[in-house]
């Protein structure tokens, strides 16, 4: 199996899956990155996989499937466009011969999806949309922050060698707002030092694994006593796990 970040718009990243043959992209907000894929590769789109309604992530979706005629799978309670099938947590659907467990993540949408298979290649996959990225994680347009933590644990408890495949390349900005809330962390040091080496020749930081970001992401840290400490810090009144999270984020959505 071959993993492809396509670039779409500044900093999207519609994720390729294929096996030579066939394929199937996650959050195709543009179909055009897709189709030249597909034609420079040869091979056939034969699923799309959406894990969030925002038209980023959407976009492409009609133009894909009247051009290839390829199925689409998206979360059962958002706006969709029709026709697909619609799944959530529990659910599973089959693609180039592999299984994936559909897994709910509000937070990020309030019916926000995610895609895991547990061997690809001999290594798991997660297809997480905008719940979790490289050192950070989505803002709530819609969820809650106890909604969020806990979509955030349940990816957290995947195992460590999984593949973290997000949709956008937030990887430097995320990075620098973690090293101000976990300054001594030398994990996320040696990180950013990696990503900066990366972006600097024009490649990818992603995907990432749930083993790094255990390490050096400050939101799935929050019980941490140094998270807690800068949490409160910059919210004096933060106390339960949840009004820690909720600091945290406010504070990243006011970080400059």
């Amino acid at each position: 199996m071959k993993l492809i970040p396509l670039p779409a718009f500044t900093d999207n990243y519609i994720w390729m899956l294929h096996d030579g043959h066939q394929a199937l992209v996650v959050d195709p907000g543009d179909a055009q990155p897709v189709l030249e894929a597909l034609q420079r590769l040869s091979v056939r789109l034969e699923a799309i996989l959406v894990t969030h309604h925002h038209p980023d992530h959407t976009g492409g979706v009609n133009a894909l499937r009247q051009a290839t005629g390829a199925r689409v799978f998206g979360p059962a309670r958002e706006v969709m466009p029709e026709p697909l099938t619609r799944l959530a947590g529990d659910d599973q659907l089959q693609s180039l011969g592999l299984t994936f467990d559909v897994i709910d993540v509000p937070g990020h949408t309030a019916g926000h999806i995610a895609y895991f298979c547990a061997n690809v290649d001999e290594a798991p996959l997660l297809f997480c949309g905008d719940t979790l990225f490289s050192g950070g994680c989505g803002r709530l347009f819609e969820g809650s922050p106890a909604q969020m933590l806990a979509s955030l644990d349940t990816l957290a408890a995947l195992p460590g060698a999984t593949r973290v495949c997000c949709t956008h390349e937030y990887t430097l900005s995320n990075l620098k707002f973690a090293s101000a809330v976990d300054p001594d962390n030398e994990a996320l040091a040696d990180y950013t030092a990696k990503a900066q080496s990366l972006r600097a020749r024009q490649q990818p930081t992603l995907p990432s694994t749930i083993l790094l970001e255990r390490q050096i992401n400050p939101f799935l840290r929050t019980r941490q006593a140094s998270i807690i400490q800068a949490a409160k810090a910059f919210d004096a009144t933060a106390s339960d796990e949840v009004s820690i999270f909720a600091a945290l984020r406010q504070w990243k959505n006011e970080y400059q």
